[in-house]
């Protein structure tokens, strides 16, 4: 008889409330617009292509949850608000697929591998902008000031990182200096465009994204392809040395050491994956991202809204559980 495994509600499914749900059905029709909005049509619909492929929607969603936790409504301004940071998001996913020469990404051709560098690198540059452009002339002068103040500390991240790919003398810190820029970054700013009171929810936004960022890149490690539904160990290929690697490495995976610094054979790559999965890595990151989500729930102001309240509450324990579900012990 089949054993049924009941998986843990994700992120996604924490933020699928009524009045949640609703707003993202509209954000999805303003994020259709603005990826139309080019006077040039091959470029409307690369845009499309992209924020068309799906995706969890996390950040629009985060941008909807705060904005009843703070006493607002979603209206129009928080629909296109919300519509703005997923096309920040998908601009910047098309950027990173450039920088890693990455051809696919949730099964679907990236916009580099369909059209060239140089289209895919223009293109993430108009979703970029057009984000922008739509805050300051829809929205307002500080939320476009937000987003573009955002742009700089992606793009700053990963200069970052690709600046220390196969360093070996990355450390834990630089990782995480990284992390923040390059991901918790948008989620802060997700809260921030969310409300004029959103600075109450950026501390929430930042841990809640430094958390997802490291869970995210500790399942690249301790997971596995048929659970993931991509290949494991991409980090590595590329490297990128990540928090949970570094930490091990400077712990009970001292051995490691000699694998950092240089390309790895895909026989090496699995021997490093087993040797972290052996040791004490997942288990010292989940601490790590348990004690980040408190902190997160910690900085919540009091929320009227059930909806709200209950959402943010659980959100970044959901991560937490689905990234445990997920991994190799």
């Amino acid at each position: 008889m089949p054993v049924h495994v009941t998986r843990p509600a994700g992120p996604e499914e924490v933020l699928a409330g009524p009045a949640v749900s609703a707003g993202l059905r509209r954000v999805e029709r303003r994020l259709r617009s603005l990826s139309a909005s080019s006077r040039l049509p091959s470029v409307s619909r690369a845009v499309t292509r992209i924020t068309g492929a799906g995706g969890k929607r996390l950040r629009p969603a985060l941008t909807l949850a705060a904005a009843l936790a703070l006493g607002g409504r979603i209206d129009r301004r928080t629909v296109t608000a919300a519509a703005c940071v997923e096309l920040v998001h998908a601009g910047s996913l098309v950027h990173d697929d450039l920088m890693d020469g990455a051809a696919e990404r949730r099964g679907v051709r990236t916009l580099n591998a369909e059209l060239g560098d140089a289209r895919a690198l223009v293109v993430g540059d108009f979703m970029l902008a057009r984000a922008a452009l739509t805050a300051l002339s829809s929205l307002s002068r500080p939320v476009a000031e937000t987003l573009a103040a955002t742009v700089v500390e992606l793009a700053e991240g990963q200069f970052q990182e690709a600046a220390e790919l196969f360093d070996a003398g990355r450390t834990p810190e630089s990782a995480l200096c990284s992390v923040r820029r390059k991901t918790a970054s948008l989620f802060r700013a997700s809260c921030l465009v969310a409300h004029p009171d959103g600075r109450v929810l950026a501390e929430y936004g930042e841990r809640f994204g430094t958390m997802f960022q490291i869970l995210d890149d500790l399942l690249d490690l301790g997971s596995t392809a048929e659970l993931l539904g991509k290949p494991a160990g991409n980090d590595l290929r590329q490297g990128v040395y990540t928090l949970p690697l570094l930490t091990a490495v400077r712990g009970d995976c001292a051995d490691l050491r000699p694998f950092l610094g240089r390309r790895l054979t895909e026989d090496e790559i699995g021997t490093v994956l087993t040797r972290l999965r052996a040791g004490s890595m997942a288990e010292e990151t989940i601490a790590h991202c348990r004690d980040l989500a408190a902190d997160a729930v910690a900085t919540l102001p009091g929320i009227a809204d059930p909806e709200a309240a209950e959402a943010l509450h659980r959100l970044p324990y959901a991560c937490l559980d689905r990234a445990e579900s997920l991994l190799v012990r």
